[in-house]
């Protein structure tokens, strides 16, 4: 009898196991972010490590402590992390504080994707930023909408199209040189080939698909901002206090989508 309760608690734990293998849920630190409209504990992706570290770094540092959510937009995100916002004054425009660097991408899609409850870096333009480096300690985190599978499927082909063409646009930068060379040439000939080698190298590297089906999943049933994949930096995602989050994302907002009435990180400490 004994041996039978044995395998049976051996079975359930090699079950219980393979189901969170199958699920791939992500380790890593927990955090607790406590707010004047409640507490919001997110996990940190070990396999962000650069994000990682930085975010568990500001948070012992006591570097969000007083920090505003200083952009709000309902549907979409909630955003904090300037450190200008502490004690800012009621008409000051938010956004553009840091602690004075930026952290290597660490874009991983389709493993880290905006759903509903993901927590991410937010950056500058790609115009001023080609690199896509993320803030040094600004974040957001995702409430964003549900979508179709017809408008998931042309995200998913914009989605591509937009890493062709950041994956041209580098090609172009590497061989700057020789494109150089051949302009200076004027063989027009020659250029148009050589950019068509270019094209199908950028189309052989990033192929066109259909979006992973977890994705889709989750983006027509518990929502998220799919038109962001690939661009940013997803680093965790929320474990507890979504209710919270709710709360921030409903605040009444004026100009620059800041809450009219402070929305403030009271503190924040790693809990595991």
């Amino acid at each position: 009898m004994k041996k039978l309760i044995i395998i049976i608690i051996c079975i359930l734990i090699m079950t219980n196991n393979a189901v969170q293998a199958q699920t791939g849920t992500p380790s890593g630190p927990v955090v607790e972010i406590k707010t004047t409209l409640g507490d919001i504990d997110v996990k940190l992706y070990d396999d962000t490590p650069k994000h990682r570290d930085n975010f568990l770094k500001l948070v012992n540092d006591k570097f969000y402590d007083g920090v505003l959510f200083h952009r709000v937009i309902k549907d979409f995100m909630v955003q904090a992390g300037d450190p200008k916002s502490v004690n800012a004054d009621s008409t000051a425009m938010l956004g553009s504080g840091d602690p004075g660097y930026t952290i290597e991408a660490e874009i991983d899609y389709p493993k880290h994707y905006h759903k509903y409850g993901a927590l991410a870096a937010a950056r500058t333009g790609d115009s001023f930023n080609p690199e896509r480096r993320s803030s040094g300690s600004q974040f957001y985190i995702v409430t964003g909408d549900k979508y179709t599978g017809r408008q998931l499927d042309e995200m998913a082909h914009k989605l591509t199209m937009n890493k062709r063409q950041a994956y041209f646009n580098a090609l172009c930068r590497k061989n700057e040189s020789k494109i150089r060379e051949l302009q200076a040439s004027g063989d027009k000939v020659a250029l148009d080939a050589y950019r068509d080698v270019l094209i199908k190298e950028t189309e052989n590297n990033v192929k066109d698909g259909p979006m992973p089906e977890e994705l889709r999943r989750d983006y027509t049933t518990i929502g998220g901002t799919p038109h962001l994949d690939g661009q940013y930096t997803v680093f965790g995602e929320v474990v507890k206090g979504m209710d919270v989050v709710e709360k921030i994302q409903h605040a009444e907002t004026g100009r620059a989508d800041r809450p009219k009435q402070d929305i403030k990180i009271i503190s924040t400490k790693v809990l595991k």
